[in-house]
């Protein structure tokens, strides 16, 4: 009798010990099943690129100019997101994506331009703050944007703030003032400047007076703070000496100047001849370059 009620004892005791583990496994699995799943880590694919603004510009100037598909330094990543958009709109084909501002791009990049209805120097190809921001909505970002800034008076001349502003640092550099000889926003202006002057950026310096040591310092100076400046005189065309300048990434410089300064990043004289630099070799840096340094 004994033994009966001690096996019923220890029956029960099991029964008590498997109802109890199996309430235990029932509200784990209810109390997982009423924890929502952690939310899932946003990816990488949901951050936007960036887009650098002055190095966009720059490769906008050199790759066009150069003879083969090399591309712009630091360059690549912001000009493949551009044209990542310019195919979206279907204004470039697939095999032109590739990092490289190149005719095509530019002349991709002028059809967006003129669907904004811009025209003139506002369609040339060369990425404006405006244009770039529109046609980045939704696909990047822009970091260093860079303008020309309002257009001033210069002796006489039609100058933007952003020329200004160089032309008095490498004044003070110098410790001269310089004299225009021509400005810019000058169509037609002077039919021996084959246009270079119709838009933003480029001046002509006057040199009366100064001795070549003179006038190959103010060249120097000039490149030093962002411009593509040589000297020129009257053996290379139908003009008088003076200096020529124009300011790199200028986002209003007209297609001619563009291909000039695109030019003397490439070594040569920003001449019709295509010839080789004939002016001051210092390291190349665009204005925005200059003042992250001085």
């Amino acid at each position: 009798m004994a033994s009966a009620i001690k096996t019923r004892n220890t029956a029960t005791r099991l029964l008590t010990a498997v109802a109890v583990l199996s309430g235990l496994v029932l509200g784990a699995a209810q109390a997982n099943a009423a924890t929502p799943p952690p939310a899932e880590t946003p990816t990488a694919a949901a951050v936007l690129p960036v887009v650098d603004m002055e190095a966009t510009v720059l490769a906008a100037q050199i790759d066009p100019r150069r003879a083969d598909s090399t591309q712009t330094p630091g360059a690549h990543d912001s000009v493949l997101a551009v044209e990542q958009a310019l195919q979206a709109r279907g204004l470039l084909d697939a095999k032109w994506v590739d990092g490289y501002f190149g005719t095509t791009t530019i002349a991709a990049y002028a059809a967006y331009q003129r669907s904004l209805g811009y025209s003139g120097l506002d369609a040339n190809g060369l990425p404006g703050t405006s244009s770039l921001t529109a046609l980045g909505q939704g696909r990047y970002t822009i970091t260093h944007q860079i303008g020309p800034g309002a257009k001033l008076q210069r002796d006489g001349y039609t100058v933007n703030t952003r020329t200004q502003n160089m032309l008095t640092e490498a004044e003070r550099l110098l410790g001269l003032h310089l004299t225009l000889d021509q400005g810019s926003y000058n169509p037609g202006g002077d039919p021996t400047s084959a246009g270079t002057h119709d838009g933003g950026g480029v001046v002509d310096i006057n040199v009366d007076g100064m001795t070549a040591a003179t006038r190959t310092a103010v060249a120097q100076a000039l490149r030093q703070v962002g411009f593509a400046a040589w000297v020129r005189n009257p053996t290379q065309g139908n003009w008088p000496w003076h200096i020529h300048a124009a300011a790199i990434s200028d986002t209003d410089l007209a297609t001619q100047a563009q291909n000039q300064t695109g030019d003397y990043y490439l070594g040569f004289n920003g001449l019709a001849n295509h010839g080789p630099d004939d002016g001051p070799r210092i390291p190349i840096q665009t204005w925005e370059q200059y003042q992250r340094t001085h």
